[in-house]
């Protein structure tokens, strides 16, 4: 299990991606990601990633804010990241913890017993991320965007994206269910880890073909 008493935000991003290990396919996969982005930005649009999982209280939340990470680590100013669900729920408890564990603060800013909206800050960050549980299609996610799904049941459930100019299914494991186990912390910090590193894969590739 990565220790995380001494670890800011910048160096687990870093991390994430030396310690990241993908088979051909994944890898692939994520170069298919890469190519798209690239040819989008470098054909000067805007780019918008929506990362949309079944209930956006996860895997697609954790997405979001390494997307947005790298945006800022990179000083991209043409790509947002967003993110959404089939069902809205709530940013889960145990999703705030495994980013506050690797440095994110998280400030509420309209309060929610169901689903509170957050602001979400790090060091060095311009501008906090906004974070909270929607639909994939809710009005505050920019049109139109690159669908990324992260869990089996999005992609199962969202055969067709109306403003999704191009789908990828990129699915990462449920720590869900680790929930209420002694694993808990432990699982979710190596999901949160796992989507910090290929996040950082497709954003250090994307500078790399501009």
């Amino acid at each position: 299990m990565l220790r995380t008493e001494s670890i800011n935000t910048e160096h687990f991003f870093k991390s994430a991606l030396e310690n990241l290990t993908i088979d051909e396919n994944r890898k692939q996969l994520l170069k298919s990601i890469v190519t798209y982005i690239a040819k989008q930005v470098t054909a000067n649009k805007k780019v918008n990633l929506n990362y949309i999982c079944t209930h956006n209280s996860r895997r697609s939340q954790l997405a979001q804010v390494w997307s947005s990470y790298a945006t800022n680590y990179y000083k991209f100013s043409d790509i947002n990241s967003f993110s959404g669900g089939t069902a809205a729920t709530a940013f889960y408890r145990n999703t705030v913890k495994t980013l506050q564990e690797v440095g994110f603060t998280f400030q509420i800013i309209e309060f929610s017993h169901q689903n509170p909206v957050y602001a979400i800050n790090y060091k060095n960050g311009i501008n906090p991320i906004v974070g909270f549980s929607k639909l994939y299609d809710d009005a505050y996610n920019k049109k139109p965007f690159i669908a990324i799904t992260t869990c089996s049941n999005a992609a199962e459930n969202c055969p067709f994206i109306t403003d999704a100019i191009e789908r990828f299914h990129l699915p990462f494991n449920d720590p869900k269910t680790f929930d209420n186990t002694l694993y808990q912390s432990e699982k979710y910090l190596e999901i949160n880890q796992q989507i910090a590193g290929e996040i950082h894969f497709i954003f250090k590739n994307v500078k790399n073909m501009l």
